[in-house]
């Protein structure tokens, strides 16, 4: 009888995806039933072959790890998901975890500890790589600025969501001054009341921000 957990893999980059399967497929406990190299195929390899666990990554083609990841977490599959990815900052750990994530490693990590990793998720505990461990724990503990981001999105202004649309696809001060026809110092006030309205404190965090509400694509 084949006792084996069934692993789907879904990794854009070709050479990536070979390797990964070569570890895993070594492994006397794992299966490899399925490798995506976008997120449509990924969702059409679990509805196909229904897997214990899918590795996956968040830039993916045609549909995005988070929406896949949503996706079959929204189905109430009972699978559990490793992200494996190139992004250590909070807002993707925190979106990724929020989104149903059960494990999140990041791609300089050992194919030992990937491995590991999903071992750890399938019996039922989560599983962060060691060093964002501190920044997972620390947004954890800081709940509370989302909570108040998000009560705080309902008095950003008109105005206000078309500035930080425009910072959060690059655009410098004088070219949204440009843009929407106000002055540079009338942008440099909105941006500093987005700022204080959503506890943000970078241009880096604006455009996290702006992408996680859809202002801006990834």
């Amino acid at each position: 009888m084949n006792n084996k957990k069934k692993l789907v893999i879904a990794e854009d980059h070709a050479i990536v995806r070979d390797g990964l399967r070569s570890i895993f497929e070594s492994d006397r406990d794992l299966e490899v039933v399925g490798a995506a190299g976008d997120g449509m195929e990924a969702i059409r390899l679990i509805n196909n072959t229904d897997p214990d666990v899918l590795l996956l990554d968040l830039n993916m083609p045609r549909m995005d790890g988070i929406s896949v990841l949503r996706e079959i977490k929204k189905q109430s599959r009972d699978i559990k998901v490793v992200v494996l990815t190139m992004h250590k900052d909070e807002e993707y750990i925190l979106e990724a975890f929020s989104s149903g994530a059960d494990g999140y490693c990041i791609k300089t990590s050992s194919g030992k500890e990937v491995l590991n990793a999903i071992k750890i998720v399938l019996t039922g505990k989560q599983y962060v790589s060691p060093e964002i461990s501190d920044k997972v724990l620390e947004g954890y503990i800081e709940g509370k600025r989302s909570i108040k981001k998000e009560l705080s999105w309902d008095n950003i202004t008109r105005r206000e969501r078309e500035v930080l649309k425009l910072v959060g696809e690059g655009y410098q001060n004088k070219e949204i001054s440009d843009y929407l026809c106000i002055s540079v110092k009338t942008v440099e006030k909105h941006r500093a009341n987005i700022m204080e309205k959503l506890d943000l404190h970078s241009a880096s965090a604006l455009t996290a921000y702006a992408i996680k509400k859809g202002l801006v694509s990834k």
